[in-house]
């Protein structure tokens, strides 16, 4: 019988199958520590098949640092935790598409994998910038339970940290670096093949990011380091040079099939296109037909068929164009020579043939995305004057992500939240275009001081008031609707919170080995407590390749509360003494999977007939317990 493995998936085991995939010769059996066969890969087959150029001590260009091996190590390593979901804290939590998640972004990015890998559309993120007094992630989970017991109480039980990291600390950018390798690598992972990241950063850690990316992305992958004015007017912050700006990185996953959104052009660049003769095809713009520097057969006599008048280059310029070309525009009314037809010939570029949006510039003005101080006044609006977050990004620049990296269709997802600036400008901008963007933000619930005690409570409270802010615009708009007109929808204004905590089981904390080896129902009941059957079936979803944010109902099935996910795509049992009448029902109904526990059968017979039920109901169902 087929049980659902509850830890996520080892990373070092992915990376060996993909390979066995496009190289099956390199990849041998060997035994392990307990004498069982496992797979791995032939170094020296492997270096035989692609050769050695980077082999032994031989010069080659790499970036490192001091713990980049556990960082990738990091990276790989399963993880047994779960989501618990928070339906108290929610809005709309029946019908909502969007995620926030509460705990470490490492834990919710391995256990996101399962599900979204190679679903996200566009990632934003602003991490830490490691100026010292910024909190980081030590994810240092060497640390043993007798140090942490003798330790100063910054480590939690599992051995991670979350502290400051000063200057002063000899592994200043390391520890940094250390911090964002495994992060970064999995969001990699969850891109589509026509995603990107973006990830906003200052000079304190630029240059080390982009190391970063370029190792985990490709450097053919950059796209562009943006320059965010991220202030209006210079400011005396500095005892040398003021600093104005920040950098927004961005890297494709492929950039062979990354495609960008243009930007709407501005009314100050239409209002260049004007239409003096009156041509039928609308407003244009003039282009001088010449250009500068000689060029063989460039000269040659223009005629204005209006006055006959000769035209030629100027000194040390050429025509643009063939003579026979010159005079077809001519004959399409496409060269003007002025309103007296003596003027020097140019060419009408009409504002209907030209592109209608324009490629986004590297460089971000603060009246395109946005200010600090504009950042803080968005917040203020929605909290009654009050700033409850130091540092949030503006909506201006979260918008110009979305404009230009977003589809209308598109899941977005920000790991290091924050004040959940990004949640209320996808809310915004489905709601000016009719989009179905769902987000997906985490957030550390690292402790503040004010109204809110932890940041996750002020991106709760932040992502409500700016959906009741936009459900109210959205009133007013309708109230002036013509009679017989279409109101406007409302876009997806609700959110599901999920918590990352243990895994629902008892006694779940085993070695890979042991973990693919042991039933975690081998005894009775060995749930935690406090842990509810909703609880329970969110373990399970991501292990079945469905979103946390599928639709959820109950059915009651021969007296016995079974949970159908995504239509028909789960049943899921998890009360007590569930006999055979129940299973027949649930595999009458079809399902795609179907779910139950193990110690939870009423008796043997109802044990030995689980599966049968459904190759007599539903052959194509998959059946599984936990």
């Amino acid at each position: 019988m087929r049980k659902i493995e509850l830890s996520t998936p080892d990373g070092a085991v992915e990376n060996i199958n993909k390979l066995g995939e496009l190289f099956p010769q390199v990849v041998t059996e060997v035994q392990n520590v307990d004498g069982e066969l496992e797979r791995t890969v032939d170094f020296e087959a492997l270096r035989n098949l692609l050769g050695d150029v980077a082999e032994g001590q031989r010069e080659r260009y790499q970036f490192t640092w001091p713990g980049k091996r556990e960082a990738k190590a990091e990276a790989r390593r399963p993880i047994c935790k779960t989501m618990i979901p928070e339906p108290g804290k929610s809005k709309d939590w029946d019908t909502t598409e969007n995620l926030y998640i509460e705990g470490d972004n490492l834990d919710a990015l391995k256990i996101l994998k399962e599900t979204y890998a190679g679903k996200v559309k566009l990632i934003y993120i602003d991490p830490p910038y490691n100026t010292g007094h910024d909190f980081v992630y030590d994810d240092d989970f060497a640390k043993t339970r007798g140090e942490y017991d003798a330790g100063s109480g910054d480590f939690d039980e599992e051995g991670g940290r979350l502290v400051a990291n000063p200057e002063s600390n000899g592994r200043f950018h390391s520890d940094w670096c250390s911090m964002m390798y495994p992060r970064l690598a999995l969001a990699r992972d969850l891109l589509t093949a026509d995603g990107a990241i973006f990830i906003s950063i200052d000079d304190n850690e630029v240059n080390n990011l982009l190391n970063l990316m370029n190792e985990l992305f490709g450097q053919e992958n950059e796209i562009a380091t943006f320059v965010w004015e991220k202030m209006y007017t210079t400011k005396n912050d500095s005892s040398v040079v003021s600093n104005k700006h920040e950098y927004v990185c961005c890297f494709a996953k492929s950039v062979n099939t990354l495609s960008f959104n243009l930007l709407p052009r501005s009314d100050e660049m239409d209002a260049r296109y004007t239409n003096p003769d009156n041509d039928p095809r609308g407003p244009w713009k003039a282009i001088p037909l010449y250009a500068n520097g000689e060029r063989k057969n460039g000269r040659y006599e223009v005629v204005s068929p209006s006055t006959g008048t000769i035209h030629l280059p100027k000194p040390n310029s050429h025509w643009r164009y063939r003579k026979e070309d010159v005079e077809k525009l001519i004959s399409d009314n496409r060269i003007y020579f002025g309103a007296d037809g003596l003027g020097q010939p140019n060419l009408k570029r009409f504002l209907s043939e030209v592109k209608q949006g324009i490629n986004v510039s590297s460089l971000w003005k603060s009246n395109e995305a946005g200010t600090n101080d504009s950042a803080k006044k968005d917040i203020r609006a929605l909290f009654d004057g009050d700033s409850p977050f130091d540092f949030p990004k503006p909506l201006m620049l979260m918008r110009r992500i979305l404009d230009i990296a977003s589809s209308d269709e598109c899941t977005v997802l920000d790991f290091f939240s924050g004040s959940a600036s990004m949640a209320q400008a996808v809310m915004e901008k489905n709601a000016e275009d009719g989009g179905n963007r769902r987000f997906v933000l985490v957030q550390i619930p690292e402790e503040t001081t004010g109204q809110f005690s932890t940041l996750t409570e002020i991106g709760e409270e932040r992502i409500r008031r700016a959906g009741a802010k936009i459900a109210a615009e959205i009133d007013e708009s309708n109230k002036q609707l013509e009679l017989g007109a279409d109101s406007k929808p409302y876009p997806d204004l609700g959110f599901r919170v999920i918590r990352i905590d243990s895994s629902n089981f008892k006694d779940f904390y085993l070695t890979p080995g042991e973990t693919s080896q042991e039933s975690l129902f081998d005894f009775a009941d060995n749930v935690k407590k406090g842990r509810s059957d909703l609880d329970l079936l969110f373990e399970v979803l991501p292990k079945l390749g469905i979103p946390y944010s599928a639709k959820i109902e109950e059915r009651m099935l021969a007296g016995k509360k079974v949970f159908f996910v995504d239509g028909d795509k789960l049943a899921a049992c998890f009360d007590a003494n569930v006999g055979s009448d129940t299973i027949e029902e649930m595999a009458k109904a079809k399902p795609w999977y179907a779910v139950i526990r193990d110690s939870s059968m009423a008796d043997d017979a109802t044990h030995a007939n689980y599966e049968e039920l459904f190759r007599t109901y539903s052959p194509d169902t998959v059946p599984q317990v936990i």
